[in-house]
């Protein structure tokens, strides 16, 4: 398969000059070290780019290949790998090691870009890392001179040049490829690769993804399942998307792309879905999650683009790794950066109609370790970030209006999530497991719209009937809250409540608001939830006039870690965040589907949202739209678009938004009742765990279900 040649600028035969010369550099490191930690930090550097050389030169994509590259993301191989902020600190030494494991990290992103040929990314990481070693080299000929604080400098100082002087090549790499780019490396392999059951899956390790048995055992099961079941799965994602833009009553007709992500493994579904696209008239761009630093996303867990397997640990440790360098000043040259890019890029970025994600679950949520060698964003960094965030989509809404786009995001499941119920480990023990599981969520994934939409319709008349909602937990769950709801002025012809139906969040089975701040107030507390990769353990939070003001959980001894968990992971690094949304899940056969397989700490939140009440915090479902009209199938307007909060969005923006939007879902076991008040009058949507509204009771049979099998 032939490789994309994706160039910023210069010519090939330049570009080809400087790999050979930088490559003819490292090819000497590191006889001339003294330093035996240092030493070994640049072989392991000169040996991955050796490895590269040979992808390069002699075409070598295969499994052994993606074995050496990826030999540190490996669980039991990372404590022992230069990216482990601990290891690094043992070998390496406090005053060099931080910035040498963030260099490795940013590294390694020479792996994507030889295999896509993208010599100027490559050439810019292999000169940065000549140059890193060329500091260490003047230390060994000037002892006594450097010390070893002045050399940290130097280090930092190299990589903040490199950042900074690339940023503009990076950011317009960025946009004219991730966001418009039509014909790409990725969709090459896409929609030619042989994705048949004669298929060897070979195709696999052309991306420079880490592959593992869970991409290949995915492929694996791509390939058997029957045409009409890919064509199903992929209905529901296109159609999915193209209902979003009828909602909220947005012209798709003017658009001419869509952006995909995809996790690597699901070709055969996303080959399909882009056929679909086309007959709508929607081009498919799909490529690569972010690589270089400056262009990682700075919050969220979706990730945009493609991407093969991951160590969280890894991830985890370096989510912030850019807090060495950024301040205003990167900002602002990003920003500038961003607007030039997009200005360049403007008649594609018009043609844009949004993002259609998806995502993939199974993966168990383990206990991540905190290491005190990692450094954070500081108060300032932090406040910088939400600016940038802001002021980034305040430019690209002048060039792809969110007033004209949409999304959607739907999940399936990966080969992990049937390691308890497969009954032998074998791969075909696994595999026969993992089909039997897939299927039942191409069924959640696809619950007939129709008559969801009359249940949950029953709800939200009781709902629309209440001033407020009290929510009690059962057992030991100590949630005890009370929403208030926004009035309806015109009942007849408003609603507080959207009947949410597999259109930009799949699958159907929920009905949510964004409910009014002042008299919101109580506990929150979920016994086991799993959030942006994370499981969380006997998870609290308190609200007063609807805005957090203590939280706790109990995943580590100390409970002053557990705080620092849920500040970074839940909360954005945000104190104070408002509630933005209240909503009741109803997909009960997600929830019984969760409970037969015994996944509950696998389900993905987009998911485990509709298997019981949740509740977000952050911004509103409707931030930077709350303008935008939207009407549910029964023709009733939605009010209840903006609290508080959101209202301040044209006064004192900076008070609007906060870019975090987190779910959090009490499952039903732990639930003892959700009422409906108005007055004297108490309405319950849920008892005892069940539904109890006349005409919602066809929901508890998967719950029964659940009984009766145990």
């Amino acid at each position: 398969m032939e490789l994309n040649s994706i160039e910023i600028d210069g010519s090939r035969a330049a570009l080809e000059e400087r790999y050979e010369l930088a490559l003819g550099r490292i090819r000497e490191f590191p006889d001339s070290m003294a330093d035996m930690a240092v030493r070994e930090y640049f072989s392991v550097l000169k040996d991955l780019v050796l490895n590269l050389d040979r992808v390069k030169k002699e075409g070598k994509k295969d499994a052994e290949m993606n074995s050496l590259l990826f030999h540190d993301l490996e669980p039991e191989n990372y404590p022992d790998s230069f990216l482990d902020p601990d290891n690094a600190l043992r070998k390496l030494g406090k005053e060099k090691s931080g910035i040498l494991c963030v260099w490795y990290y940013e590294f390694r992103g020479i792996i994507p870009f030889m295999f896509e040929n993208r010599l100027k990314d490559v050439n810019a990481i292999l000169e940065t890392t000549i140059q890193l070693y060329n500091i260490f080299e003047q230390e060994q000929m000037n002892v006594g001179q450097f010390q070893q604080l002045i050399m940290n400098e130097h280090l930092t100082d190299t990589v903040y040049g490199y950042i900074y002087d690339y940023t503009e090549e990076f950011v317009a790499d960025y946009v004219e490829n991730d966001l418009c780019r039509t014909d790409s490396f990725a969709k090459d392999i896409v929609m030619n690769a042989d994705l048949t059951d004669a298929g060897d899956n070979s195709y696999l390790y052309c991306y420079g993804e880490w592959i593992t048995r869970e991409q290949l055992m995915t492929a694996r099961l791509m390939a058997a399942l029957p045409e009409e079941t890919i064509v199903r799965m992929a209905r529901a994602y296109t159609d999915g998307y193209i209902r979003g833009f009828e909602l909220t009553g947005k012209d798709i007709g003017k658009k001419s792309t869509v952006v995909c992500y995809m996790p690597v493994g699901f070709e055969r579904f996303m080959r399909e879905a882009v056929k679909q696209f086309e007959e709508a008239g929607l081009k498919a761009v799909i490529n690569r999650s972010p690589v270089h630093m400056i262009n990682k996303k700075l919050r969220g867990n979706v990730k945009p683009g493609f991407y093969g397997a991951s160590n969280l640990q890894c991830e985890f440790d370096h989510r912030e790794d850019l807090c060495y360098f950024w301040g205003k000043k990167l900002e602002e040259h990003k920003l500038s950066a961003f607007r030039n890019a997009c200005e360049k890029n403007a008649e594609a970025l018009r043609k844009l109609s949004g993002n259609a994600c998806v995502e993939a679950f199974g993966m168990k949520a383990g206990d991540l370790r905190t290491s005190e060698n990692v450094m954070h964003f500081s108060e300032h960094q932090i406040k910088v970030n939400q600016d940038y965030i802001q002021r980034s989509h305040d430019i690209k809404n002048e060039f792809a209006p969110d007033e004209e786009t949409s999304f959607t995001i739907i999940a399936w499941p990966t080969p992990s999530i049937a390691e308890r119920t497969a009954e032998d480990f074998s791969e075909e023990g696994i595999l026969n497991s993992y089909r039997s599981i897939f299927e039942e969520f191409v069924g959640i994934n696809t619950l007939p719209v129709e008559r969801w939409k009359e249940i949950q319709q029953r709800i939200i008349d009781a709902l629309d009937r209440a001033d407020h909602v009290e929510i009690k937990g059962a057992g030991k769950n100590e949630t005890m809250m009370t929403v208030r709801l926004h009035e309806l002025k015109d009942p007849a012809g408003e609603t507080n409540f959207e009947n949410c139906l597999a259109d930009v969040n799949i699958p159907a089975g929920e009905v949510f608001t964004s409910p009014a701040l002042k008299g919101t107030n109580g506990v929150l507390n979920a016994g086991y939830v799993y959030i942006n990769g994370y499981l969380f353990k006997n998870l609290k939070l308190r609200f007063s006039e609807g805005r957090v003001t203590d939280y706790a959980c109990d995943n580590y001894f100390d409970q002053a870690e557990g705080r620092k968990l849920i500040k970074k992971v839940i909360l954005g690094d945000t104190e104070g965040l408002p509630m933005g949304e209240f909503a009741i899940g109803t997909n009960t056969k997600a929830y019984a589907a969760s409970r037969k397989y015994m996944i509950e700490d696998k389900m993905p939140v987009l998911i485990a949202e509709k298997t019981g009440p949740h509740f977000a915090v952050g911004d509103t479902c409707y931030s930077y739209e709350e303008d935008i009209e939207t009407f549910n199938p029964d023709g009733k307007k939605l009010i209840a678009k903006e609290n508080e909060c959101s209202a301040l969005r044209k006064s004192d923006p900076e008070k609007a938004y906060f870019n975090v939007h987190t779910d959090i879902t009490i499952p039903y076991e732990e639930l003892q009742s959700i009422t409906a008040v108005s007055g004297s009058s108490r309405t319950d949507i849920i008892r005892n765990g069940r539904f109890v509204l006349e005409g919602t009771e066809e929901l508890n049979d998967a719950l029964e279900k659940i009984d009766s099998d145990r």
